[in-house]
């Protein structure tokens, strides 16, 4: 045993090796879908453990630099990312993460066929499936609010599959008086007198205290005109072009980077606009109500990305648990041990059945297929699926990194990662209490409560569970929102477990 030396964990083609994924998609998908998108997602399931994976380890070990002075001493705000980040940007375009969603080719379906794309691509991407979420919000905005003629500029960037011509989208909201709390938003909007390429309507002075994607090509922010309401009612949404026909920025002023816990490849920057040049979507105060469509999809996104990397960390836990001996086993041998693997995958099979079936009704209300009690589902369950599949996503690779024991707490085994970046499921796009709170809007405004437990009761959910939701149901006021946290993950649990029973999981 002096010259042992353990070996670490290996991975296969995750679309070939995902059981679970396969049955999803073969109860989802129509069967012309399946011989264009089986065929596809298996091999982008082999550049996952292939291509990717290198690029997306290079992403890591070298991550983004800001350079705000070039050598003369002129303000430039360069931000630099490495080849493994670009050619992980180019892989997105080339595989059409995106553009699947919106080719409707198989109707509603197109978007189960997507986000199965997403699924596969997101562990492997050093995350810049985070950038992607927001370029699939900003496409579905522009698609439904925009005028013509910036739907025919930006459009065919967004939903291209050529990498020459694909652009991302950031999403700007997060200022220092607050993050899902808007209504403190300091950013002003004055009208804008010069000429811009994309037909200027404000330029826009203020703030973001955290903004993703700052590599991107546009950005979607809030900002309130002159004159509007105090508080999220004066609010309008605006889009801007980051770079100019010189590919200068904007009048935007990049301050720094931030450091993060987790997703260090991702580049995520504290920037003020200085009378950048933008266009409002929507009309004077409909900001929020305009930005609720790319919140639905982010949410989903980040629900699917989440599930990913669940899957991710137990297929290193799995393959490694038939190599490691310990007290004269394999780790697999152990029942213990294969117990709480057992434990864990059962919990991904709930993650994974809950997002895919709320991907299948947002492919419906896309496509007008939903009916008015589905769309109130697709509004209610969107908020309780991302907080439900982030704190899993959290407690499992939490295991996972014990069970590597030691080589599990050393960060050039990479296990680290896992936890560290898990973290930012339940942080992005709200947090467990935001998404809480913003389920018992959806009983208030939409009636959510009683489509729900219609559902539940005509889908047979568990007694003792939905004998529990009821009583909590009837509860008012502060007593309700007490209890909002535990109302989430009863409904979480209970359609997890209906949405597994329909897929034969």
């Amino acid at each position: 045993m002096k010259n042992f030396y353990q070996d670490g964990p290996q991975l296969s083609n995750t679309f070939r090796s995902d059981e679970a994924l396969q049955k999803i998609l073969k109860s989802l998908l129509p069967a012309d879908a399946q011989k264009v998108a089986l065929p596809h997602l298996e091999h982008l399931g082999e550049r996952a453990v292939t291509d990717m994976l290198t690029w997306a380890q290079e992403a890591e070990s070298q991550p983004p630099v800001h350079v705000p002075f070039d050598p003369w001493g002129r303000r430039i705000d360069d931000i630099k990312t490495s080849h493994g980040w670009k050619a992980l940007e180019k892989v997105a375009a080339e595989e059409g993460i995106v553009a699947t969603a919106y080719d409707r080719r198989f109707g509603a379906a197109s978007r189960v066929y997507q986000m199965a794309l997403l699924y596969l691509y997101s562990p492997s991407s050093a995350i810049f499936s985070c950038p992607l979420a927001m370029t699939d919000g900003a496409a579905r905005a522009l698609e439904l609010y925009a005028d013509a003629d910036l739907k025919a500029r930006v459009l065919p960037h967004l939903l291209s599959r050529d990498p020459k011509t694909f652009w991302t989208a950031g999403q700007w909201m997060t200022e220092r008086t607050g993050g899902s709390d808007v209504s403190g938003t300091s950013t002003d909007a004055h009208p804008f007198t010069g000429t811009s390429e994309f037909g200027a309507t404000h330029s826009l002075h203020g703030t973001k205290w955290f903004t993703s994607a700052t590599t991107s090509q546009m950005a979607l922010t809030l900002a309130r005109p002159d004159g509007a309401a105090p508080g999220s009612r004066g609010l309008s949404l605006f889009f801007l072009e980051l770079r100019n026909d010189k590919g200068e920025l904007n009048h935007i002023q990049i301050h720094r980077l931030k450091d993060k816990l987790g997703t260090k490849a991702l580049p995520t920057a504290e920037l003020s606009l200085q009378g950048t040049p933008a266009r409002m979507i929507g009309g004077v105060g409909e900001g929020v109500k305009r930005i609720a469509s790319v919140l639905n999809i982010t949410r989903i996104y980040n629900s699917i990305c989440a599930v990913g990397h669940i899957r991710r960390a137990l297929d290193l836990a799995q393959d490694y648990s038939g190599k490691r001996q310990a007290f004269g086993k394999l780790l697999k041998d152990h029942p213990l041990h294969k117990s709480t693997l057992d434990s864990l995958e059962a919990d991904f099979r709930k993650c994974i059945a809950f997002s895919f079936f709320v991907a299948n009704l947002l492919g419906q209300e896309e496509v007008g297929e939903a009916s008015a009690s589905e769309k109130i589902l697709l509004r209610v369950l969107t908020p309780i699926l991302k907080l439900y599949t982030a704190k899993k996503s959290i407690h499992i690779s939490s295991e996972v990194v014990e069970m590597f024991g030691g080589a599990g707490y050393v960060e050039d085994t990479g296990i680290p990662r896992l936890l560290r970046d898990a973290q930012v499921f339940s942080i992005w796009e709200g947090t467990t209490n935001v998404l809480s709170l913003d389920m018992l809007r959806a009983f208030e405004k939409d009636q959510a409560g009683q489509i729900l437990e219609q559902f539940l009761v005509l889908n047979e959910a568990g007694s003792e569970e939905l004998v529990r939701l009821q009583k909590l149901l009837t509860l008012s006021g502060e007593q309700k929102e007490q209890h909002a946290r535990e109302i989430a993950f009863l409904i979480g649990n209970a359609v997890a477990r209906i949405a597994m029973k329909k897929y034969s999981l």
